[in-house]
């Protein structure tokens, strides 16, 4: 069985562009079709200071993976393109990668380490404008 997810993109360290280019092809390796993409979205740090810029945007996955197991592959990607730590104590950092679940299918999952849809997505113009963008 087939399931729709949307996942959100970000870099802000080196080359920005390449990296999201670079998740985009793992994520169709490793989760499934990249069936769409938004465009790239440039925007200011979101909730911590930095002198970097980010580079965001949205993509749409046709995957047979369950959504527990589209975590642990775009984890897998964020580790093998460098990235070695995710926000701590919830305070964010810059990052070579990030993958976020936004949406998959139309679950509402919330366990230790995984809530979808993605609790903050709506407060984040980086992640709303790319995403509605590619929506059905």
């Amino acid at each position: 069985m087939m399931h729709v997810v949307y996942l959100g993109l970000g870099s802000n360290l080196g080359d920005k562009q390449q990296h999201i280019a670079r998740a985009i092809q793992l994520l169709n390796e490793q989760v499934g079709e990249v069936l769409r993409q938004s465009e790239l979205y440039v925007s200011e740090p979101w909730g911590f200071v930095s002198a970097h810029h980010f580079v965001n945007a949205c993509v749409c996955c046709a995957t047979s993976l369950s959504p527990r197991e589209v975590l642990t592959a775009t984890q897998r990607i964020e580790r093998s393109m460098g990235r070695t730590r995710k926000s701590h104590n919830g305070v964010y950092h810059d990052r070579i990668i990030d993958i976020d679940i936004l949406l998959y299918d139309d679950l509402q999952i919330n366990e230790p380490g995984l809530t979808i849809p993605h609790p903050l997505m709506h407060l984040r113009d980086f992640v709303m404008v790319p995403l509605r963008s590619i929506l059905e």
